[in-house]
């Protein structure tokens, strides 16, 4: 399964993707849950090629060759046709125009997007945000810009051996390649979900981005829980919901948190965090009293990075070895 998965990734065109992504979601139909006839005899799982054809009003060859990769140039309509006879939520239907997008000719060339820097208005937004944890991250899940609190909320991830040199932190590297942080992240196992999820969504969109391709290539080969989540195709572009985090500093964090985009130049997505507790509750108590020692603490932050920049990453490397990856 893991060589299957870094041949996909390496590849320099997106069909496996259309293919399994299209398998996955005809597999977890039923005849009845589209008001088709069911037969005791049948002998697959979930919907055939042909009914889907069907539902989406197209021939059985053309359902077929769509199957197979071959997406380039369909029409916005059979795409809706497809995506409602499959039955796709909204952030699935977007994931296959995405890839529909990405393979088109004009995009099948791996490239390395340089990072775009935040204007300086965006950092003093955040440093203003005394209350939230408030953070600004890129489509492969790179923390790029926070306030003081998010730094001192996310501390175990920043001393992580999975941070580069440089303090740039990954949700995905510590998630999946660093054991804390199933300490860290109460309920792992959903947050694992989710941001697989979210880096299947970014590869919808640029699966050609040589970063991208290196990042999920480490955590497919590092971490089999990785590899498993990948390969359900499961898809998620909006962010928000209820975090548990336990905190070494103040303990158990129940906080709400929401996502939306930021506005930014040429193909780079950045989108900006928020993180908040219940007002009145404990959580909301231990908050502010996290705040508060950020607030006194914040003039550290580097000399506290640094460190841990010794600590042993899990692939092996030195911090400095992994900095480029990461730009």
């Amino acid at each position: 399964m893991g060589r299957r998965l870094l041949r996909t990734v390496e590849g320099m065109d997106n069909r496996a993707d259309i293919r399994d992504f299209l398998v996955s979601r005809r597999a977890r139909l039923t005849p009845d849950q589209v008001g088709l006839p069911t037969s005791a005899r049948r002998r697959v799982t979930g919907l055939r090629r042909e009914e889907v054809a069907v539902l989406a009003g197209v021939s059985t060859e053309w359902y077929t060759r769509l199957e197979k990769g071959h997406i380039a140039g369909v029409s916005e309509e059979v795409l809706d046709a497809v995506a409602h006879a499959l039955k796709l939520d909204d952030e699935e239907r977007t994931y296959l125009f995405d890839l529909a997008r990405a393979a088109r000719p004009a995009h099948r060339r791996a490239t390395r997007r340089r990072d775009v820097v935040l204007a300086p208005p965006v950092q003093w937004m955040l440093d203003s945000i005394t209350m939230s944890a408030a953070f600004v991250r890129n489509g492969r899940l790179d923390v790029v810009a926070t306030n003081s609190l998010a730094r001192a909320l996310h501390a175990p991830m920043f001393a992580s051996g999975t941070t580069t040199e440089h303090g740039r932190a990954n949700f995905a590297r510590y998630h999946f390649l660093d054991p804390t942080s199933r300490d860290f992240f109460v309920d792992w196992e959903s947050g694992a979900a989710a941001t697989a999820a979210l880096l299947r969504a970014e590869a919808g969109r640029e699966p050609h981005d040589r970063a991208l391709r290196e990042l999920v290539g480490e955590l497919s080969t590092l971490s089999s829980e990785f590899r498993e989540l990948w390969a359900s195709h499961d898809i998620r572009i909006h962010h928000h919901g209820t975090k548990r985090l336990q905190h070494p500093e103040v303990g158990i964090l129940e906080l709400t948190y929401q996502s939306v985009d930021l506005p930014s130049a040429g193909r780079a997505v950045h989108d900006l965090s928020l993180y908040t507790a219940e007002p009145g509750t404990p959580h909301e108590e231990r908050l502010t009293l996290l705040a508060s020692w950020a607030a006194t603490n914040d003039t550290t932050h580097e000399s506290r990075t640094a460190e841990y920049q010794d600590r042993p990453h899990p692939t092996g490397r030195t911090s400095g070895a992994r900095a480029a990856d990461d730009l």
